[in-house]
């Protein structure tokens, strides 16, 4: 259940309004977007937050316990890899090795990679890109990623046509603005297991896609050159030489990709649903361009409160594995601090949500983070009795 501070009209209040089928009006073109002015809620802010900074005298990056943790976690991957390596003809050991891999994967992600992709790891350029280079050895790439997530679905949060974040194609329906598809009345049962389709999806397809077509969406995408290209390239010659071509000298290529599948499958579950609670669960907003003006007419940071919701604030072991990813409000105003201050720095966030009137929206738990999505895929895959499917 949400928190005594949700002060949203419940989901059964508003769920005639979201399901209800609106015309689309002509979307303003990427870059063209723009929010409402702001009335100082912002800087002042981050008044309070640098006020936070100096008064306990920490730094925003460069932090000891992140090194130290980057440490731990690096120490794992290398552990569940090399022991999976060791030990693939045995299943009894390889399948908790895969699982343990997957894990893995799954926190160089959500904090290695995301707090040096961010800039939010170090104050020298030089180490975040030494970090977010850790999305290369996934099989990813930093520089599409750069692109995608921080300068598309960071500016254009849960608004549809230009946040790539909620778009997926014919497979599933997480916007009550796109179309809905007769299959997706079945997506709160099967796109859970999609989820786990993600790595594969771009280590193989969306990053080589995106440079074909030199765009994300409707954005236009540089293609990398120089340092970026080399980096790129580096970084899926080393991620298929260490996933493919070294254990295939000891084992046959069966039992190469059966771990391969089950080491992808929960790095992609539990990627996605990690990032899914923030968006696509019910009390989370999806707000379009007023048609008259082609502006959202709210400021951008009241429309990353709006568009955003934590979950388990008070679970440590969760907030230290997902990379503060449960204090996704924090990490959408403050992107560039250190995420191991996001639960100190929440409390300021929510007091001035407060006072501001906004509500700052929250589970409790993350089981009832996984709750609402759930309810949210199914309403978004159950048509009213207004709207055909196609």
């Amino acid at each position: 259940m949400l928190d005594a501070h949700h002060t949203a009209e419940p989901a059964s209040a508003t769920a005639t309004a979201i399901d209800s089928p609106k015309p689309r009006a002509p979307q303003p073109l990427p870059g063209q977007l723009k929010f409402a002015s702001d009335d100082n809620f912002l800087p002042r802010l981050r008044e309070r937050v640098e006020e936070y900074f100096a008064r306990t005298g920490l730094r925003e990056r460069d932090c000891p316990r992140m090194y130290a943790k980057t440490a731990v976690i690096l120490a794992w991957l290398t552990a569940s890899y090399a022991g999976l390596l060791v030990f693939m003809e045995t299943w009894w050991l390889a399948l908790p090795l895969a699982l343990s891999l997957g894990l893995a994967m799954a926190a160089v992600g959500f904090n290695i990679q995301h707090d040096g992709g961010h800039h939010s790891y170090s104050s020298r350029g030089w180490v975040n890109r030494l970090m977010a280079f850790s999305l290369d050895l996934l099989g990813g790439s930093s520089y599409i990623w750069d692109r995608k997530h921080n300068r598309i679905h960071h500016s254009y949060t849960n608004v549809t046509g230009h946040d790539e974040d909620i778009s997926l194609g014919v497979l599933g329906r997480l916007s009550p603005h796109q179309k809905r598809l007769s299959i997706h009345r079945f997506q709160h049962f099967y796109l859970w297991f999609l989820y786990g389709f993600l790595p594969p999806k771009w280590q193989f397809f969306d990053d080589f896609r995106a440079i074909a077509q030199g765009r994300i969406e409707e954005h236009k995408l540089v293609r990398p050159k120089g340092l970026d290209l080399a980096t790129l390239v580096f970084g899926k010659i080393l991620f298929f030489s260490l996933a493919f071509v070294v254990p295939l000298i000891w084992y046959p290529l069966w039992m190469v990709l059966l771990w391969y599948f089950v080491a992808s499958l929960v790095q992609g579950v539990v990627l996605s649903v990690v990032f899914q609670l923030a968006h696509c669960v019910e009390e989370a907003e999806f707000p379009m361009p007023d048609p008259a003006t082609g502006r959202i007419e709210t400021a951008w940071a009241d429309h990353q409160i709006e568009t955003t919701v934590n979950f388990a604030r008070n679970n440590r072991f969760l907030c230290w594995f997902v990379g503060g990813l449960n204090f996704q409000i924090e990490h959408h105003l403050f992107p560039r601090i250190c995420h191991i201050h996001y639960p100190a720095i929440s409390q300021i966030v929510e007091e001035s949500c407060r006072e501001r009137g906004l509500a700052y929206r929250t589970h409790r738990s993350f089981r009832s983070g996984i709750a609402s999505h759930y309810r949210w895929l199914r309403r978004m895959g159950q048509p009213s009795p207004t709207e055909a499917t196609v």
